[in-house]
C-alpha cells in the first residue's frame, strides 16, 4: 500500500542517507530524490522547514563533514545569527546534516530509526 511522496534532499554516498532510502521505500513510501549538494534546499525552504522540524537550527549542520570541519563554521557558530546560519547551509548543501525529509508539512533532518517510526 503506496503511503504518499516524501521529497528526500540526499546525498547519494552518504550511508546514512542509504538507510534512510531504504527504510522508507520499504514502507511504502514513494520518494523523490534531490541531490543535496548539487542543489541544497533555499534560504526560504530552510526558514520554513528548520521550525517544522522542531531540530534546533544549529543542529542542522553536519558536523562531521569535511566542508564543516575546513569551514572553521564551529568556532564562529556561537555568534553567527539565524540570518547567517540559514544563508551558510543555503549555500553549501555539505554542511546540512542528511538527509532531509518532508511531505511539505513535516520534516526531519537526519536519520534516526525510532524518529522516522514516529513520524514517517
Amino acid at each position: 500500500m503506496a503511503k504518499g511522496k516524501l521529497t528526500v534532499y540526499q546525498y547519494p554516498q552518504c550511508g546514512t542517507c542509504r538507510k534512510a532510502v531504504k527504510w522508507l521505500k520499504d514502507r511504502g513510501w514513494e520518494l523523490e530524490l534531490k541531490p543535496i549538494v548539487d542543489a541544497p534546499p533555499s534560504a526560504e525552504q530552510l526558514k520554513t522547514w528548520i521550525p517544522l522540524s522542531g531540530t534546533p537550527i544549529r543542529k542542522w549542520f553536519n558536523t562531521s563533514g569535511e566542508a564543516y570541519r575546513s569551514s572553521g563554521i564551529k568556532d564562529k557558530l556561537a555568534d553567527m545569527s539565524d540570518e547567517e546560519i540559514v544563508a551558510a547551509l543555503a549555500g553549501n548543501g555539505k554542511l546540512i546534516k542528511r538527509p532531509i525529509v518532508t511531505d511539505g508539512e513535516k520534516v526531519t533532518v537526519g536519520f534516526k530509526e525510532d524518529e522516522f517510526e514516529k513520524t514517517w
